[in-house]
């Protein structure tokens, strides 16, 4: 008997998470009934894939040789599953993109939209989400291409540079620190470690790196609100709770509603690079590879760049046909 792919699609889940029950949630299946579909997958391959402990699942050499080759498998189902859903949408190229949430709140977008008004046979298929979970998306295969901030693990994909941030602190215009700053660039890290912080939730990629910046000075962080998005971090700042730290561009856009003031970050790391991750690098002359060039246009100010207007129409023309 033959693996099914829900039960590939769960394996992979769980040696990723090291986790079954974290695995089971994310699968929407209950533990015992996860339990049990690992059990049988054991059975059908005559070995043992994990091994378990109380701190979590641990991939044994069979283990680790199976995820190699059920990425491969639960991946050609995803794309066989966006490449049907064409047939239905009169589109002959889906590309799922997932961005982290800093991209998608400045500028992912509108360079998405971008292309795809000039791409009208290509389907673009766009989601929020951290990103570590765009990377784990993209290795997986259900997305395409990942747009994360530098300097996560993103070992084994291929990736190339794409937008940056600039990260600032965010306060109520009469916070006594923003009338006391009269230079912008002047305005420290460490001057804020005296105060209440609004943040995002700590398993974002923003709250790990101010946590990571704030022990490096041995000081602690009084993260007194955490909140899952942007707006909500500004509210929090509104509601005077604290002095949230968010990317330059997304708090300016909520500042002037919410009469804040927008301080950048004087700190060598609060300038960040974001990245273009795919899993492998794409040939020229397809979509994916048609898009990244123009993200990567996006990110120098080349938008009009005529080699890669010729790339995308000879890419889009290919798809079509």
């Amino acid at each position: 008997m033959l693996p099914d792919i829900d039960s590939l699609a769960l394996f992979v889940q769980a040696a990723e998470m090291r986790n079954l029950t974290r695995a089971a949630e994310a699968s929407h299946i209950t533990v015992p009934a996860a339990s049990r579909r690992l059990s049988l997958l054991e059975h059908q391959f005559k070995a043992t894939l994990f091994e378990r402990h109380s701190r979590g699942l641990q991939l044994t050499p069979a283990g680790e040789h199976l995820l190699k080759l059920a990425r491969e498998v639960v991946a050609g189902v995803h794309h066989m599953r966006a490449e049907m859903a064409n047939y239905a949408s009169g589109r002959h190229a889906v590309l799922r993109v997932h961005g982290n949430t800093s991209a998608m709140t400045q500028f992912l977008p509108a360079d998405v939209a971008a292309f795809q008004a000039a791409h009208e046979h290509v389907r673009i298929v766009l989601e929020e989400c951290w990103s570590e979970e765009a990377v784990r998306r993209v290795r997986s295969g259900e997305a395409d291409l990942g747009v994360v901030v530098g300097g996560g693990d993103v070992s084994s994909l291929w990736s190339r540079p794409y937008q940056s941030d600039q990260l600032a602190a965010v306060m109520r215009a009469d916070d006594p620190l923003a009338g006391a700053s009269q230079d912008e660039a002047r305005l420290a890290f460490a001057d804020l470690l005296e105060r209440d912080l609004v943040g995002l939730e700590g398993s974002s990629t923003l709250t790990r790196l101010l946590t990571a910046q704030a022990a490096q000075q041995m000081r602690p962080m009084a993260l007194r609100v955490q909140v899952r998005s942007f707006e909500a971090v500004c509210r929090a700042v509104e509601a005077r709770l604290g002095i949230g730290i968010l990317p330059l561009a997304a708090a300016r856009s909520f500042a002037d509603a919410m009469r804040l003031k927008v301080l950048p970050l004087s700190d060598a790391w609060a300038s960040r690079r974001m990245l273009l991750v795919t899993r492998s690098q794409p040939p020229s002359q397809t979509p994916l590879g048609t898009l990244l060039a123009h993200l990567e246009a996006c990110a120098t100010g080349g938008e009009g760049d005529q080699a890669a207007d010729q790339a995308a129409e000879q890419a889009v023309n290919q798809a079509a046909m």
